[in-house]
């Protein structure tokens, strides 16, 4: 089994000696009158878990050239702020969890959030409403039967949430009280929508539809709030140019018609003396092309500048950063996005990879990751020579029930990341990675020195240029520049 490998260095030195030495596993000596040579501690993880941060013999650098990517990192230099880290707890892991006994459940939740002896997760996405990974029927907060319409939101309700999501929620805060919750709709409910269901669709163009789904989602952060749990960010459409999702909730919502939600959203959230952020958008760095062949004629002028006309609309007063999603195009969309426009932040809010032990059956049990970011303007979204700018991020496994892409996280298996060995002293910080396309995205934990070692880590390579098409699920598989993370 290949192993895969990281290493710290004392950086005061280690980094002057990378600029004209390679990093050798084989502990090159210095040649006479030359300084001791720089070594480096080394953990290994390997992808079967026999070796989990395993420490290994220290390392030197040297001159003989390397057989492995280098990485190189520069503390003086930095980019982004992280926000945060972390996954989501969605109905199906909820129900995984509630499986476990309560003793099991408390220790699960303790290993993922508490910052010291966990994880440390401190960023959840959080769905409204049903999302692709559901154990129940799909739902809504204000499901109506077909014909029936309700304006005021009188029937509004989170008591599905209160089961088993919200207390989950509870403790996760009560356990890391640096928590923080973005949360994005799959779908409004169906009787706003122009095909009366939450599969598809789009909301029906009515004055009375834009400020009642406003109100539903302001209803939705009251009602969290009220049940101990804060909603820091919200996005009003989980990727809203995906038109024909495959099963599950999902809507069609041009620009125009999330410019209106905003703009009735927004003086809500600030009359109820909320500190809720919205955050527009909430999709691929570049339109897919299959969503890009379904667009509507109305929705042209949508076409890879979603976003920005949303930024460049009367509601862009009321809108805090862009969320992203990493399914089709290049990171660099998102500096482009932070050129133009320097004072939004930018979240990276959901990426998806697949891992399997078994990979002839991986389309139906895979392992997929959700991530959340933000990176706090100002300061360039820079990705060396362009290239990518994945963060490392947590997993939320889970496994698809056959037939369609919907299930819960798979019984028996890990559900959140392993033990990332970060810390919060002073925050985290992006550090510059030294070798053209390949980045490192560490936490700075002290003066002096950075740990980089993390649980399970991986380095994902492929060629720049990768021609793009669909993968073994079905779903496009970008082009990737080598990048480093969890």
């Amino acid at each position: 089994m290949a192993r895969i490998r990281l290493m710290a260095a004392s950086l005061g030195t280690a980094i002057a000696a990378a600029g004209a030495m390679a990093l050798t596993a084989g502990g090159a000596s210095a040649a006479p009158g030359d300084p001791a040579p720089v070594t480096a501690h080394v953990w290994v993880t390997t992808p079967d878990g026999t070796d989990k941060l395993t420490p290994m013999a220290p390392v030197a650098f040297g001159g003989t050239p390397p057989t492995a990517p280098t990485i190189v990192v520069d503390p003086t230099l930095t980019y982004q702020t992280m926000q945060g880290f972390g996954a989501a707890i969605t109905d199906s892991s909820a129900t995984v969890l509630y499986r476990l006994s309560p003793a099991a459940r408390a220790a699960t939740m303790r290993s993922l959030f508490d910052p010291v002896t966990g994880d440390g997760l401190d960023y959840l996405r959080q769905p409204i409403g049903a999302s692709d990974f559901v154990a129940t029927a799909d739902y809504t907060y204000d499901d109506l039967p077909a014909g029936q319409t309700d304006y005021a939101q009188k029937h509004f309700s989170i008591a599905h949430d209160q089961t088993q999501i919200l207390p989950l929620l509870r403790q996760a805060e009560a356990i890391n009280p640096h928590l923080q919750i973005i949360a994005s709709p799959w779908s409004p409910p169906a009787w706003m929508k122009t095909n009366g269901s939450l599969i598809g669709g789009r909301l029906i163009d009515d004055p009375r539809i834009y400020r009642s789904y406003a109100l539903y989602l302001l209803k939705f952060v009251q009602a969290y709030r009220a049940n101990g749990v804060t909603v820091n960010a919200i996005t009003v459409q989980n990727e809203p140019q995906n038109r024909t999702p495959s099963g599950y909730p999902g809507t069609d919502m041009p620009s125009a018609q999330e410019e209106k939600v905003i703009s009735d959203l927004g003086p809500m959230l600030r009359a109820a003396g909320l500190g809720t952020q919205i955050f527009a958008y909430d999709h691929n760095w570049t339109e897919h092309p299959n969503d890009v062949a379904a667009t509507p004629p109305d929705e042209t002028a949508d076409i890879n500048a979603y976003p920005q006309n949303v930024l460049n609309s009367p509601a862009a007063k009321y809108v805090a950063g862009v969320a992203y999603h990493c399914y089709f195009g290049d990171p660099s969309a998102m500096t482009t996005l932070h050129n133009q426009f320097p004072d939004k932040a930018i979240y990276f809010t959901e990426c998806s990879g697949s891992q399997s032990a078994d990979p002839a059956n991986t389309r139906r049990h895979r392992d997929a990751e959700r991530r959340v970011l933000h990176a706090r303007p100002p300061g360039p979204l820079r990705g060396a020579g362009g290239g990518a700018h994945r963060q490392h991020l947590v997993r939320h496994h889970r496994v698809e029930r056959a037939g369609h892409g919907r299930g819960l996280p798979q019984p028996g298996r890990q559900h959140g990341a392993g033990r990332a060995q970060r810390e919060r002293q002073p925050e985290h910080v992006r550090r510059a990675g030294g070798r053209p396309g390949l980045q490192l995205h560490a936490a700075r934990r002290g003066a002096g020195h950075l740990h980089l070692a993390r649980h399970r880590p991986r380095i994902v390579c492929a060629a720049p240029g990768q021609p793009a098409g669909l993968d073994r699920d079905g779903e496009p598989a970008r082009p990737r520049r080598p990048v480093l993370h969890r």
